[in-house]
């Protein structure tokens, strides 16, 4: 194939033809913001007490049944155990009243074999907690099913860019969207939680194909300006909207079997799409469609108001077969292994970061749905804050800044009083801002670091760790269950420390994009907190030069694979 944007060069960098494709694209990433973080609501856990049934026990002893226990310093009614109900039932027969007569401490207590009475003070409708008796004992069941949906957005990475290479970009959009309505209306009508977990694990499989299809056909379809605004912001955004639906949505319905299905009707929405998203010409040209591709370039002419010429894709081009590298090769050189492993790091530390402070807005002070809200609202001014320094600072710098700052103000959470509950709300805020913005520069950095010859199986790697972050960040947040101020310590900790990891990487601003291994940049080493800071920044051979223009923008179809 000959060059495309050359090819191509006709229909301009805008028009009604771009913008249009832009902005239906970028809609379908509203979907997968609200479907991507519904668990914050369908598996948080109201608060709860033992039921005692009425028969045979005054009103005094049945609120006298549930015992007092210290938690945090305060006292607390026992969210998962009871007196004996027997005992209680003779003492009140006997005339006894409860802590006067008696001395409640020396009873003898039991679970909560008859329920649990769940509180509707923040949350009015059922979910999967209060339905299933998913706490106490079985309180393990909830994190676990958010894991579900992070193995499942493994496992759909994994495969889908192979289904999208064989089928098509717009097919694997449209077969990924329909999955997703079907999965979340499968798990909307689950009977038990196994069937929830397993319907989860589909949910994130086809969410996260659907998100890698519709960002691989934005880059292929869009002109290059619009391109890089689809891939550094668009995507984000619209994501970010959904997202910031979600809670108002989960409001105004309550119950979770409603909201999920009501979810799953949103997916018929985006069915008109099929007519009005083309497929991409650069998949069928590789495909031998050179006559459908040249149909959708010459359709897009039209409605950008410019003449196509009589030919539009001009020849091919032979190519040699160059030599197809394995993760051993990234093992077997020491230099890409060192710069993999601490990339592997960064990618695990954030996610859990990320995941988890989104993950806990259920478990803070205060109205969960605005918490939700406020979460997902920090994240529009990050990653427009981020875009905007990408293009004027070192990366090195920036994300050990933004880890540092995500990470050092969830562990100053631990000393603020309950008293000022807004205070810590708002440190955690200011952390999620830190992460979204190290997301954001992650993603360019380390594709920048690799050479062309390993770079998507670089970040390949960095992707399934990222995977492997995720699924670790419910288990991050039911810690809280414990003690509030673990999963901060935790995540605090995590992320704050890998900023050193941060520190030995090779900085790439205003760098060529590598092409071979020799041209990749070294990485920086112990060695170098003792040299010469000028030799510690060459690379391999020798002194970068300036990155060009056509790079920056070129940079952007390396994150094909790469969602968030």
């Amino acid at each position: 194939m000959g060059d495309y944007n050359q090819d191509t060069a006709f229909l301009g960098q805008r028009g009604p033809y771009f913008w249009t494709t832009f902005f239906l694209l970028n809609s379908i990433f509203v979907s997968t913001g609200f479907n991507g973080l519904y668990m914050v609501f369908v598996g948080a856990s109201p608060e709860h007490r033992c039921l005692v049934p009425p028969g045979h026990l005054t009103e005094a002893w049945r609120e006298a049944a549930i015992p007092v226990v210290l938690v945090e310093g305060r006292e607390v009614r026992s969210r998962c155990r009871r007196y004996k109900l027997e005992v209680l039932r003779n003492l009140s027969a006997g005339g006894y009243a409860p802590g006067t007569d008696v001395d409640l401490a020396l009873l003898e207590q039991e679970g909560c074999s008859d329920g649990w009475n769940y509180s509707k003070e923040l949350y009015r409708g059922a979910n999967i907690v209060t339905e299933w008796d998913l706490v106490c004992d079985d309180q393990w069941k909830v994190p676990f099913a958010s894991s579900t949906l992070f193995v499942g957005y493994l496992l759909g990475s994994l495969i889908s860019g192979q289904l999208s290479d064989r089928f098509g970009r717009k097919k694997m959009v449209f077969l990924s969207l329909g999955a997703q309505g079907v999965s979340v209306l499968l798990q909307s009508l689950s009977r038990s939680w196994s069937m929830f977990c397993i319907s989860f694990l589909l949910v994130g499989a086809s969410q996260i194909s659907l998100y890698i299809s519709a960002f691989v056909l934005g880059t292929e379809l869009l002109s290059k300006t619009l391109r890089v605004i689809f891939t550094t912001l668009g995507a984000f955004l619209f994501y970010c909207m959904g997202y910031m639906a979600l809670p108002w949505m989960a409001y105004a319905i309550g119950e979770w079997r409603t909201l999920l299905a009501v979810l799953s009707a949103t997916s018929v929405l985006y069915l008109p799409l099929w007519w009005l998203i083309p497929e991409s010409p650069r998949w069928l040209i590789t495909r031998g469609r050179v006559a459908e591709a040249e149909a959708i370039v010459r359709e897009a002419a039209r409605k950008n108001r410019v003449e196509p010429p009589l030919v539009i894709f001009r020849g091919t081009e032979s190519l040699p077969p160059g030599k197809t590298y394995t993760m051993l090769d990234v093992l077997r050189l020491r230099n890409i292994r060192c710069i993999t492993l601490m990339c592997l790091v960064l990618w695990m530390a954030i996610n859990v970061g990320y995941f988890g402070l989104s993950l806990n807005t259920s478990n803070l002070g205060g109205d969960p749905y605005m918490n939700c809200f406020l979460s997902a609202g920090a994240e529009v001014p990050a990653y427009v804050v981020s875009t905007w320094l990408l293009k004027r600072c070192p990366r090195r710098a920036l994300l050990s800044t933004f880890l540092v700052t995500g990470g050092g103000v969830l562990l100053l959470i631990q000393f603020i009083p309950a008293s000022l509950g807004y205070v810590a709300l708002a440190l955690e805020m200011t952390g999620k801002f830190g992460f979204t913005m190290a997301f954001g520069v992650v993603y360019i950095y380390t594709a920048e670091v690799y050479p062309t010859v390993l770079r998507n199986l670089g970040m390949g790697m960095c992707s399934s760790a990222a995977r492997l972050g995720s699924i670790t960040a419910p288990y991050v947040v039911y810690l809280g269950r414990y003690d509030k101020a673990l999963p901060y310590i935790l995540m605090g900790s995590v992320t704050a420390a890998s900023s050193v990891v941060n520190v030995f990487l090779p900085e790439t601003l205003n760098r060529d994009l590598p092409e071979t291994l020799e041209q990749m940049q070294e990485w920086r080493g112990w060695r170098c907190l003792t040299k010469e800071k000028s030799n510690c920044e060459k690379g391999a051979s020798g002194p970068a030069p300036k990155q060009s223009e056509e790079d920056k923008g070129d940079l952007q179809s390396i994150l094909l694979e790469l969602p968030k």
